[in-house]
């Protein structure tokens, strides 16, 4: 079946989200928003349609919410998840092996092989964010870390919290803010056979009983954005117990002082910084 994406970008989230509920008055088969991820602070709002959307309602949308003019256009049927499958190589960073299920027989011995469905969810290794956190974490155990009580904030398919828990034998917390993800989660954890050590939960950050509970701890992935990762900074400050480590990506290079800023007024102190082609991955110490 053919289908009809419009695509417009706004100035600040606000009106974005208000876009984005205007828009489902014109009936989409989705619709959604996000932030660019290269530093301009704009957002991008996007619809999908079943059929020609209606341009002149597009354009009065666009001018009531400051929006650009929306681009739309025709994309004809294709199974986008066997072309995923097809694209998508398996990811090995250091000790870790992250594969499709398509890809299990290259899985190579030695290795601690993580199976994500790439049309799931983000985070499936391939993403130069996740990767990096991949190799802060391994690292930090070749430094000798160990990890007693570890939460993924923002966990997306939980490939970072199965590789914690592939190497430490304590429970892992992993939470996000999508209830799909969080279902997508629970889901890999059980394909990797870690549903009696790593538990999936919904939360905005640390708002949730089970991780108010399990703190302070020892390791915190946050592979988010910017944005969320600063306005996360005080609430890491008050989980992370001292001594303890964060690893924070979703990052654009130019954007890693800023956060290191924001840390450091939380109490941090920079441990390591790594970039992954356009991302940064900083690993920070909570001070003692």
């Amino acid at each position: 079946m053919t289908t009809f994406t419009a695509i417009t970008s706004l100035p600040a989230r606000a009106p974005a989200e208000g876009l984005v509920e205007a828009l489902e008055d014109l009936d989409p088969a989705g619709v959604g928003c996000f932030e660019i991820e290269d530093g301009s602070g704009r957002w991008e709002v996007g619809a999908y349609f079943e059929d020609a959307p209606d341009e002149i309602a597009l354009s009065l949308l666009a001018a009531a919410f400051g929006a650009a003019e929306f681009a739309i256009s025709e994309l004809p049927e294709t199974d986008w998840v066997a072309h995923v499958r097809r694209e998508l190589q398996p990811v090995e960073a250091g000790r870790f092996f992250v594969y499709g299920s398509h890809d299990a027989d290259k899985v190579p011995g030695g290795r601690v092989p993580l199976l994500i469905e790439a049309a799931m969810a983000f985070g499936t290794g391939h993403h130069g964010t996740t990767k990096g956190c991949l190799l802060a974490l391994e690292r930090l155990a070749a430094e000798g870390v160990v990890a007693k009580n570890v939460a993924d904030i923002g966990c997306g398919t939980a490939v970072l919290a199965m590789a914690a828990a592939a190497i430490w034998p304590d429970p892992v917390l992993a939470s996000d803010i999508d209830p799909v993800a969080v279902d997508v989660a629970r889901a890999n954890v059980a394909a990797n056979g870690f549903a009696d050590r790593v538990t999936c939960v919904e939360a905005a950050g640390f708002d949730a009983p089970a991780l108010r509970a399990a703190a302070p701890f020892d390791l915190v992935f946050a592979n988010i954005l910017k944005a969320p990762l600063i306005a996360l900074a005080p609430d890491m400050g008050r989980h992370v117990a001292p001594g303890g480590i964060a690893i924070l990506s979703g990052i654009l290079v130019p954007q890693a002082d800023e956060v290191i800023a924001a840390y450091e007024k939380t109490g941090f102190t920079l441990r390591h910084r790594d970039e992954q082609g356009e991302w940064t991955i900083l690993v920070l110490h909570r001070n003692q």
